[in-house]
């Protein structure tokens, strides 16, 4: 049975739509300039277009670490012109053990709640190349992001001396999950957050990681106690896409966004994460969030859409209400458990391998791991 949300038109008593109050919005600080942009992608090399021009506007080396249809020797083709300084890795190629594996793997490996992208490995193999190679402020930025006025680049790692992260808005097409999209297009009062789409860090953060789970880029963000500094300015353009094109995607989405939305329910509302280390918030958060998606259900069936798009948006929120019934309370406090134990091995691990490489460099770190003659460019 479908319920329609309860309080004033457009909100629920069972979700909390924003949590922008977390974060400071348009701090100012002195413009700073950008030592690499970093692109993960998986598409073909004309989507490098708008990161290969920023990259030339800012004069900084462009990362792009490929797998799927996207291939390096084409990234390294499409940028030869310009004269940038490119980096283009095929990450298949890369030893498995060059980076640690990460218990927040292991704790939900080979099962429902695996998911089976790389964007996550991408990331923190980034933030490794940072590290040894001495960057001090970077760019996450996907491939499927316009920015309009470059110049919002600058301001946002021009405010990384004071904050662990300084994301850009998204604009255009709105960057949630498949159920807070729902909810928005179904006349749902839902705002974004920050995240690694277009995401300043610098270097006091590449001591934290993205785990392999949606909302990885909420996680690299909170440390033990809550959410580090963050900020949000600028804008940039997400391009659209259907997120329920196929109901692979609510599925695969579920866990890390009850997760994270968990989380980030008890920040928002002035509660410590400590709360989340016992099943009983769990139980209660899921129960919540399952009633939200039968509101969104009944509100997608009231609502004034085109009888196609209403099936496929429910077909998608069934699934996500389906896997969402296969969290265990006990699943959440292991993942958690693991997501902190995770923290101590990356951080060693960043260290050390810097350590490890300092003398020589990017240079030295990607000769030993065999990828220097993916380095082109004006070197």
């Amino acid at each position: 049975m479908t319920t329609v949300p309860s309080g004033r038109r457009g909100q629920s008593r069972n979700h909390i739509p924003s949590h922008q109050k977390l974060i400071t919005r348009d701090p100012v600080a002195e413009p700073a300039e950008i030592d690499a942009i970093v692109v993960p992608t998986a598409r073909p090399a004309r989507y490098l277009s708008e990161a290969i021009r920023l990259a030339q506007e800012q004069d900084c080396v462009l990362v792009v670490l490929c797998s799927k249809r996207a291939r390096a020797e084409s990234a390294l083709w499409m940028a030869r012109p310009t004269g940038i300084r490119i980096l283009a890795v095929d990450v298949d190629l890369l030893a498995p053990d060059l980076l640690p594996d990460l218990t927040t793997s292991a704790v939900i490996r080979g099962s429902k709640f695996d998911r089976p992208t790389d964007t996550s490995m991408k990331r923190n193999f980034g933030l490794l190349l940072a590290q040894v190679a001495g960057w001090k402020r970077i760019v996450f930025l996907d491939d499927d992001i316009e920015v309009p006025r470059p110049r919002d680049l600058e301001d946002a790692v021009g405010l990384l001396d004071d904050y662990a992260g300084a994301g850009l808005s998204i604009g255009g097409f709105s960057d949630n999950s498949v159920v807070c999209h729902a909810f928005r297009d179904a006349g749902g009062d839902q705002d974004t957050f920050i995240g690694g789409g277009a995401l300043a860090v610098g270097h006091d953060s590449y001591t934290s990681f993205f785990p392999k789970i949606y909302n990885e880029d909420w996680f690299f963000l909170l440390d033990e106690q809550g959410l580090r500094p963050s900020a949000i300015t600028g804008e940039v353009v997400q391009a659209r896409y259907d997120p329920y094109r196929d109901d692979r995607r609510a599925r695969s989405e579920e866990l890390g966004d009850s997760l994270a939305e968990g989380l980030f329910a008890l920040l928002t509302t002035g509660r410590e994460l400590a709360e989340a280390d016992k099943p009983r918030y769990w139980r209660t958060f899921l129960t919540k969030r399952r009633s939200f998606i039968e509101e969104v259900i009944g509100m997608v069936g009231a609502a004034q859409l085109h009888s196609a798009q209403k099936a496929r948006m429910i077909v998608a929120l069934k699934a996500a209400r389906g896997r969402n019934w296969l969290i265990e309370p006990e699943l959440c406090v292991a993942y958690l458990r693991a997501w902190r134990a995770d923290r101590v091995v990356w951080r060693r691990f960043v260290e050390e391998y810097e350590a490890e490489h300092a003398a020589g460099g990017l240079e030295k770190l990607l000769a030993d791991i065999g990828l220097m003659h993916c380095y082109g460019g004006a070197v």
